[in-house]
C-alpha cells in the first residue's frame, strides 16, 4: 500500500464511523446482481486503455431488470454493492487496464464515509484505486450539482480517476464542466452517430474537443459502431474509443478485441 493510498484509506474509514443517513437502510434491500465488462480501447495501441463495469442480472439479465427494482429504501446499497463487486469481479478476470464503474450521486451521502467499502473492496482484492475510474452521468436526475462537485473532488483527493459520461445529452454540460474539470469525459453517442457525415456534428464535437484540450481533459469517443466514425475520431487526435465496433459487453469475461479493426 503505498502513502496516499494508506492516508486516503485511513481518512475514510475515521469518518465514516459516524455512519450517516444513508448508511442505515436496510442491508437486506440490496439487489443480486452480477457485471458485464466492456473495453474503452486505444484505437492506436490496440489495446484496452479500461473495461467499464455494466450491471446485469445474476444470470446476465438486461440492466433495466436490475436498476428497476432500485428504490430509495435500497439506493445506497446497491451503489455500494455495485461498486465492491464490479472489483471483485474485475481482479478474478485479471481485466488489465482502468477499471471505469458508474456511481449514483443520489446515493452518496458523505463522500469520506461512503468510499469505505470502495477502499476495503480495493485492498482485499489488490486492485489498485490509482486504476478506478468513477464515472456518471451529466444528465442524470441529480439532486445537487454542487454535491456531485464535492463528490468529485473528494474522490479525486483519494486518487480516484474521474469521468463524466455521456456527456452533451444534458443540459448541465458545460456547467459543470466550469465547476469541476474531471480527467475523462464521455462524449455521448448521440454526437457520435454519424459524426463522418454530418457536418454540424463535426463543428460541435470540434468545439468540445478544443475546450477539452485547453482543459487537459482526455476524450473517450462512445458508441463507435463503424469504420467511418473511427477515423474521424482518429483524425482528430482522439485515440480513446468504446462501442460495438471494438467489442460487445461480455458478461462476466474478459471481452476479446477485433484487432484487425485497429490497423483497417
Amino acid at each position: 500500500m503505498n502513502d496516499a493510498r494508506g492516508v486516503a484509506t485511513g481518512f475514510a474509514i475515521h469518518l465514516a464511523s459516524s455512519g450517516c443517513a444513508g448508511c442505515k437502510t436496510d442491508p437486506d434491500s440490496a439487489l443480486a446482481l452480477a457485471f458485464a465488462f466492456q473495453p474503452i480501447v486505444d484505437a492506436v495501441s490496440g489495446k484496452a486503455y479500461a473495461h467499464e463495469a455494466l450491471v446485469r442480472g445474476p444470470n446476465g439479465e438486461p440492466a433495466g431488470t436490475v436498476l428497476s427494482q432500485v428504490s430509495d429504501a435500497n439506493r445506497y446499497h446497491f451503489d455500494q454493492r455495485c461498486r465492491t463487486h464490479a472489483i471483485a469481479q474485475a481482479a478474478q478476470l485479471g481485466l488489465e487496464g482502468f477499471l471505469s464503474i458508474n456511481f449514483m450521486p443520489n446515493a452518496v451521502y458523505k463522500p469520506e464515509a461512503c468510499i469505505r467499502s470502495t477502499f476495503e473492496a480495493a485492498e482485499k482484492h489488490g486492485f489498485p484505486i490509482e486504476r478506478i475510474i468513477f464515472e456518471t452521468v451529466e444528465g442524470e436526475n441529480i439532486i445537487s450539482r454542487p454535491h456531485l462537485v464535492d463528490i468529485f473532488r473528494a474522490y479525486k483527493r483519494f486518487g480516484f480517476q474521474t469521468a463524466i459520461d455521456d456527456f452533451g445529452a444534458g443540459y448541465s454540460g458545460l456547467t459543470l464542466l466550469a465547476d469541476f474539470q474531471p480527467d475523462l469525459i464521455k462524449l455521448d453517442m448521440e454526437l457520435v452517430r454519424g459524426i463522418d457525415s454530418d457536418v454540424v456534428r463535426q463543428r460541435i464535437v470540434a468545439g468540445v474537443l478544443a475546450i477539452c484540450r485547453d482543459l487537459g481533459i482526455r476524450v473517450i469517443a462512445e458508441g463507435i459502431e463503424t469504420k467511418g466514425e473511427r477515423d474521424f475520431f482518429l483524425a482528430n487526435d482522439v485515440r480513446l474509443m468504446q462501442g460495438y465496433f471494438f467489442a460487445k459487453p461480455a458478461f462476466g469475461a474478459v471481452p476479446v478485441l477485433n484487432e484487425a479493426l485497429f490497423a483497417a
